[in-house]
């Protein structure tokens, strides 16, 4: 549960008495929102060329790079 709440915390501002006030489905519509933020705006910044040098080190990143491009297409 605290790893829940970290990002509330440090990313959004929210005291703690906020969290606790705040409907749990409000909770997990915030952190979904997060999430997606953090998705959407990962690679800000890189390019096709860049990913692809990254890409040579560590494999994951196209995939992370695939899932970005492909939401940032459905919104």
């Amino acid at each position: 549960m605290v790893n829940l709440y970290i990002p509330l915390m440090r990313v959004l501002g929210m005291s703690w008495n906020e969290i606790k006030d705040t409907p749990s489905i409000e909770l997990t519509a915030l952190l979904t929102g997060l999430s997606n933020y953090n998705v959407l705006h990962a690679f800000d910044g890189y390019s096709n060329e860049d990913i692809g040098e990254l890409a040579k080190n560590k494999p994951q990143i196209r995939t992370d790079y695939g899932k970005s491009m492909a939401m940032k297409e459905r919104y």
